[in-house]
């Protein structure tokens, strides 16, 4: 279930009662959260004032979603519901289809009559939880159920990574890397979660292949090639067949033949700075 646009739509009023009824003493406290609400927008270079809504991408909004939705949790509580929610995001768990769509039908019109927002019924459905996703996430089934990366996920990942290893681009190796290891980091430290360590192996594979493909191109002209190969430890021989290859930069990273896949092995890789991907997520894991 997913709240159609939840921070553009809070009431401020409803939500400044809501933190009276929680006891909120403090009124500086209180009165600097009303001037958050009221700080404005800028349009074009315009401001603008806000009569309802919270900030987007401030640290307060998360909190303030968790306040004003709270009524909402409680509601699932007292149903007897499993549930899990962050901000606008809820996921409800129940054994049936037939289930699942009666309490759509009853918490969307709890949602929209006692807390005055509206349910975005394109994004919200009943299904199974492995055909959904949450917070980037969903659901894997063999034998037990396991936590894995959104499909979705996934192929913004990849995109970002197509970004910074495009052969096009003009951009010294060693910077590559060191773009691509401060990206890792972060999303490998949200990523972690998930259960299938063997998908964290094949991203490193698909990032190697793409590092070669660059380097390859990089290396342009075929006796720089060979030379660069016999510097590798190639047989002359070996370094000029491979270096007068016509083979396409991404046949020639990952080829049937070792051209570049022994020879810009993972430790060639380590020793250039890249991390690996798969043992970031063993670390996170362990920990």
């Amino acid at each position: 279930m997913d709240l159609e646009k939840f921070f553009d739509k809070v009431n401020h009023d409803k939500l400044m009662g809501i933190f009276a009824k929680k006891r909120v003493e403090d009124r500086i406290l209180l009165k600097l959260i009303r001037k958050s609400l009221q700080s404005g927008v800028m349009l074009n270079g315009v401001g603008q004032s806000t009569e309802e809504g919270t900030p987007q991408g401030g640290p307060l909004s998360p909190l303030l979603s968790n306040i004003i939705l709270d009524k909402l949790d409680e509601e699932l509580e007292v149903r007897g519901h499993k549930f899990v929610r962050y901000a606008d995001d809820c996921n409800i768990y129940v054994k049936s289809l037939k289930a699942g769509e009666r309490v759509m039908e009853s918490i969307t019109t709890f949602i929209e009559q006692k807390l005055k927002l509206r349910v975005n019924r394109d994004k919200s459905a009943v299904d199974r939880p492995w055909k959904r996703k949450f917070l980037g996430f969903s659901f894997t089934w063999n034998k037990e159920t396991k936590v894995r990366i959104a499909k979705q996920n996934i192929k913004r990942f990849k995109t970002k990574i197509r970004e910074i290893t495009s052969r096009s681009r003009p951009i010294p190796l060693e910077i590559r890397i060191e773009m691509l290891n401060r990206y890792l980091t972060g999303w490998c430290g949200y990523s972690a979660l998930d259960d299938t360590p063997s998908k964290f192996k094949e991203f490193d594979d698909w990032i190697r292949r793409r590092f070669r493909m660059c380097e390859w191109k990089q290396w342009k002209m075929s006796k720089t090639r060979v030379r660069k190969l016999i510097s590798l430890g190639v047989p002359d021989y070996k370094a000029n067949e491979w270096g007068n290859s016509r083979k396409k930069y991404w046949r020639i990273a990952c080829s049937p033949s070792p051209i570049l896949h022994k020879t810009l092995d993972n430790s060639y890789w380590s020793k250039r700075g890249l991390r690996s991907l798969y043992n970031r997520y063993e670390i996170l894991r362990q920990s």
